[in-house]
């Protein structure tokens, strides 16, 4: 299976990354495909919402480090959203790549699977809910499927996440597609 995995955090070795690591670990040992977009050290942009890749059925307008990765979303069968909870949604860097879906929203929508991994400081797992309901919306509008999460909670910092079972989750997840 084609798996692009999108991660969001501006902390190369922060909790989501360590999450993101052993996603990736197990799904190569499953023998899939994977690319890894680690958005907070990309040149992206915001959507200007210009309309460009309505009006002239060529794409976005912006020539960014996204223009590859939309190119790879097409042909992906699942995509992994990774991120940290910021206020009780996903962090800017991943919102900014989820906006620009937009470009290729008609070539997106259809059958693909989604998984969200996610950690947060917040030791109530309730506070992840608006985010699970935000990527539960995404996955409803582009016609995918859910194909399970990891909600690491209690983990401010690295060290926090790697005294638990997330990190272990995450690789089970990935093993087992």
């Amino acid at each position: 299976m084609k798996i692009v995995v999108i991660t969001g955090s501006p902390r190369r070795k922060g909790t989501s990354a360590l999450l993101a690591d052993e996603f990736i670990r197990g799904a190569k040992q499953a023998g899939h495909s994977l690319t890894r977009f680690d958005a907070a050290f990309e040149d992206i942009h915001p959507c200007r919402a210009c309309d460009y890749c309505t009006t002239q059925k060529s794409g976005c307008v912006q020539q960014d480090a996204l223009a590859p990765l939309l190119s790879q979303l097409v042909s992906a069968e699942m995509v992994v959203l990774v991120t940290p909870l910021y206020y009780f949604g996903m962090s800017a860097q991943i919102k900014t790549v989820i906006d620009r879906f937009y470009a290729t929203n008609g070539k997106l929508m259809g059958n693909k699977k989604m998984i969200l991994l996610a950690t947060a400081e917040e030791k109530n797992l309730r506070a992840m809910e608006p985010l699970v309901l935000h990527c539960e919306a995404i996955m409803e509008y582009l016609g995918w499927h859910g194909a399970g999460k990891v909600l690491a909670v209690g983990c401010r910092v690295r060290k926090d996440i790697e005294k638990t079972d997330f990190p272990q989750q995450a690789y089970e997840l990935g093993k087992s597609l």
